[in-house]
């Protein structure tokens, strides 16, 4: 995983924030999921949003959720979701 996206002081943090996730056996966790991690790199909390989710940065399983958001991100014009998820898909 890049170091880039790691607050060096972030180990043994708890998730600050609600990442309003609902249950894994939810068929929208993984969509959700990937939402978080990238909205958590944009805030440099990649780790604990790694915590809460269960999933690590780059993972195969949410590739398809993170194809849809790099699409949603250039239709929106939003220049940081879309190096996020670029970076996440590379």
């Amino acid at each position: 995983m890049s170091q880039a996206f790691l607050r060096d002081d972030a180990e043994g943090e708890m998730p600050r924030r609600n990442y309003d996730l609902p249950p894994r056996d939810d068929p929208e966790f993984d969509r959700l999921a990937a939402r978080a991690l990238l909205e958590a790199a944009r805030v440099s909390e990649t780790q604990l949003a790694e915590r809460a989710t269960g999933y690590y940065w780059g993972e195969p399983r949410l590739r398809p959720h993170v194809e849809a958001m790099l699409a949603e991100a250039e239709r929106a014009k939003d220049d940081r979701l879309e190096q996020l998820a670029r970076r996440f898909l590379g």
